[in-house]
């Protein structure tokens, strides 16, 4: 970990977990995301989970306290109560999730939660689990219009011009929510041809469409192929114009990833083709 003293902050934030930290991460980022005069060092400490390891961070807390003068706050996924005694005295605005949000579960429910560390990964998720591998897999032999084959089993198929966010899209609706997702690109025979590639027409239903500013487009392509007709503005007006007006003639959902996160594009995706999650 970066001594404290050196960075540039205001405040130190640890997520700490005895499984990966994504979780207490992905939920202490959202709330932070709405802060955004504060200067954060985010720090992530998994697989805490022994009374050793939970010591050597609370003196990672205490440090981070006393080089930047504000007492850090910290994230907490730990289910083990005896490691969580450990923090309940650290000068730090300590946050636990679970406890937030597992005592009132259990007060509803009638029923006490299983307390078992790391259980969102554990084989009672096996089904789940399973699924996302399957999707991960289906959007990889399915990137960028490399296979027709199997594409009736598709949950959606991307298409739009190349460098339009359909791979990363693909791939985060695989690994999150276990989809299915193909993607195609548009390209300018496509265009001179004012159709489709002809394998999507009798999966219609199953098109969504992403656009992108052709500057941020152009932007995005010369860091691939520098200097090069692919990337020039031009290019990247024309194409972008043509992908628009050949999704609006052909009746398909779309919208320009320009300015939206990965996590809003898959959102509005999974809620206009009414996709399980």
């Amino acid at each position: 970990m970066p001594d404290a003293s050196q960075s540039d902050h205001d405040r130190t934030v640890f997520y700490i977990s005895d499984g990966t930290g994504i979780t207490a991460e992905t939920f202490g980022h959202s709330l932070l995301t709405q802060f955004d005069r504060i200067n954060l060092r985010q720090v992530r400490l998994p697989f805490i989970d022994t009374l050793q390891k939970a010591h050597e961070v609370v003196r990672k807390i205490a440090a981070a306290k006393e080089a930047d003068g504000h007492r850090p706050i910290v994230f907490s996924t730990l289910v083990n109560a005896e490691i969580n005694d450990v923090f309940r005295g650290v000068d730090a605005m300590f946050l636990d999730l679970f406890a937030t949000f597992l005592e009132p579960i259990e007060t509803e429910l009638g029923v006490q939660s299983t307390h078992t560390m790391g259980r969102s990964h554990t084989a009672s998720n096996t089904k789940h689990y399973d699924r996302r591998i399957a999707a991960i897999n289906y959007s990889l032999a399915h990137d960028d219009g490399q296979s027709h084959a199997d594409l009736s089993n598709a949950d959606v198929i991307l298409v739009g011009v190349s460098r339009s966010g359909k791979t990363p899209t693909s791939l985060y609706l695989a690994m999150q929510h276990g989809i299915k997702a193909a993607n195609y690109p548009l390209i300018p025979e496509d265009f001179e041809r004012g159709r489709l590639p002809d394998i999507l027409y009798q999966y219609k239903h199953k098109l969504f469409g992403l656009s992108i500013a052709p500057e941020r487009l152009s932007e995005v392509r010369f860091e691939r192929r520098p200097n090069s007709r692919y990337a020039s503005l031009e290019s990247c007006r024309y194409e972008v114009a043509e992908a628009e007006s050949m999704m609006r003639r052909e009746g398909i959902r779309w919208l320009s990833s320009t300015t939206k996160s990965i996590e809003e594009i898959a959102a509005t995706i999974l809620s206009e083709l009414d996709l399980p999650i």
